[in-house]
């Protein structure tokens, strides 16, 4: 093979690689658990393209203005979301860490706000 041989098939291999990476099947799709299933506050596609803009405006109008409303709270997500055994929205198969995970996006949110749901009739 010549130079210029080599020099092409190297070239297509790069460019196909990526595109095999990709391939359906190779990566497997979180595993998602919705704890309590029911009607959330918007369509589920629409919460997994927005939510984080959702939680940001929320925490703007919070924390910013002084508005607490709880449609689109934190609190209230991890209410509905956390798992019945561990109670909470992180661990391998936990609502959010699943498909942070998968997306490959830092899950920073509870290094401040509490990921485990608040047990019924326990007092603060």
């Amino acid at each position: 093979m010549s130079l210029r041989g080599l020099l092409r098939f190297a070239a297509c291999l790069a460019l196909a690689l990526p595109a095999l990476a990709f391939a359906s099947g190779r990566t497997p799709k979180p595993e998602i658990i919705i704890a309590n299933p029911g009607h959330c506050v918007e369509p589920t596609e629409i919460m997994r393209r927005n939510h984080p803009q959702m939680l940001l405006h929320q925490r703007d109008l919070t924390v910013h203005e002084g508005i607490r409303t709880s449609k689109y709270s934190l609190k209230g997500c991890v209410q509905c979301h956390a798992s019945k055994t561990t109670g909470s929205v992180l661990g391998e198969k936990g609502f959010c860490q699943s498909c942070h995970a998968y997306a490959g996006v830092t899950l920073d949110c509870f290094e401040c706000h509490a990921s485990k749901a608040k047990l019924a009739g326990a007092t603060p």
